[in-house]
């Protein structure tokens, strides 16, 4: 079984929801406390193991690539002045892997950006992840799937259980029956019609044979290429796909300004340096609150 070294991460939105914050900037780019969310994903999957982060970009993003760079005029000043833990982490972002950029090019579609990198993952099992998902976990997720991998050598994706009222806004998996193996993919279900409660969201292990059937399938919803209209022609032409949940932690998405800042003070309430203020700011204004 070939070792998992290279992830795919589509970075290519544009962020509207977060408009005009993300006028200039790149939505992955937003802070989670003192680091962007990028930065965090590109954590996760080091962490696990990855050698090659293939970012699946385009024109807008310049700062996320700089980000991942060295910025030498920043080392001197650090360097001068004494800073040296400041300088130490500056220096780790650019060294934490070899980072490769891909413009995304085709149709709009959340497989697109597995096609625009085929060619650097190619006959490879490879993780491919939403530049703006976050698990925070104790395990990272990313390792969790990969040891997984080695285990049984199936494909898989991230699935966590939400809330019966909210199915209508994820893709929900269908078991099979006392199994973690994937027999359909719902997409935004009515509460009635939802197979399950498990969301899937953006960390998945895939190979070239998704690639093959994303080059071959009909554009879908809203004719855009989705990746789950992938996983569900390999799933109904007999592969075996699973459902993978978190242990000791949970998905974070930061797709929207009232997510993000959740994930921003879930983040921010475990710092050691900053952790305990949070915390008593925030039992402040809820008592001020009642009180007043």
């Amino acid at each position: 079984m070939q070792k998992i070294t290279k992830a795919v991460v589509a970075v290519a939105g544009s962020g509207t929801r977060f408009l005009p914050a993300t006028k200039t900037m790149p939505k992955e780019m937003l802070p989670i406390v003192d680091k962007p969310i990028i930065q965090l994903v590109a954590e996760e999957l080091v962490a696990a193991g990855i050698e090659d982060i293939i970012m699946v970009t385009k024109w807008d993003k310049k700062t996320l690539e700089d980000h991942f760079d060295h910025n030498w005029a920043l080392i001197d000043e650090l360097q001068k002045s004494g800073k040296h833990k400041r300088l130490k982490d500056v220096k780790k972002v650019a060294d934490m892997a070899n980072f490769i950029y891909v413009r995304q090019k085709g149709p709009y579609g959340n497989g697109t950006p597995v096609l625009s990198a085929a060619s650097l993952v190619k006959d490879e099992p490879f993780v491919y992840v939403w530049g703006d998902d976050l698990v925070k976990s104790t395990v990272p997720f990313t390792k969790q799937m990969i040891d997984d991998h080695k285990r049984h050598g199936k494909l898989m994706i991230g699935v966590q259980k939400v809330p019966k009222e909210v199915v209508n806004r994820y893709g929900i998996v269908k078991l099979r029956k006392g199994s973690m193996e994937i027999e359909d993919i719902v997409e935004k279900p009515s509460v009635n019609e939802a197979p399950s409660q498990l969301a899937d969201f953006g960390r998945m292990i895939l190979n070239q044979d998704i690639i093959d059937i994303l080059r071959g399938i009909p554009l879908g919803k809203d004719n855009e290429l989705w990746i789950v209209d992938a996983i569900r022609t390999y799933v109904k032409n007999g592969g075996v796909f699973l459902a993978k949940e978190v242990e000791g932690g949970e998905w974070l998405t930061t797709g929207d300004p009232l997510n993000y800042l959740k994930a921003i003070l879930k983040y921010a309430l475990d710092r050691e340096d900053i952790g305990g203020d949070l915390r008593e700011f925030i039992k402040h204004c809820v008592l001020k609150r009642i009180c007043d």
